[in-house]
């Protein structure tokens, strides 16, 4: 679809250079640094929806038994990541949509 600059772009531009300012003076937060993990629900609570749930799954770890090297032993995975927050969406209705999947874990 056509691409949002005041309601997308401008955001996420905003949001990634307050991340490079904090994480860039150690007075702010030190010994710690902060990410994002940034997805597009393209102002569709049906897309959010799917959007969360793949986010979701990407965060738990493997059922047992998946996964396993030819010689049998467990792959060595790197650690899972630490989340602490979710933005949500500039829609409400989308919002609320990831906040009730999310909600659940």
């Amino acid at each position: 679809g056509e691409v949002k600059k005041e309601k997308g772009i401008h955001r996420l531009e905003a949001m990634l250079y307050a991340l490079d300012r904090v994480n860039g003076d150690p007075r702010v937060l030190p010994n710690l640094t902060l990410g994002a993990r940034i997805l597009d629900t393209c102002s569709r609570d049906t897309y959010a929806l799917e959007q969360a749930l793949s986010f979701v799954r990407s965060l738990l770890p493997p059922a047992g038994g998946e996964g396993r090297c030819p010689d049998g032993s467990q792959p060595r995975r790197p650690p899972p990541e630490r989340l602490v927050g979710v933005i949500g969406a500039s829609a409400s209705s989308v919002s609320i949509m990831v906040a009730n999947v999310l909600r659940l874990f």
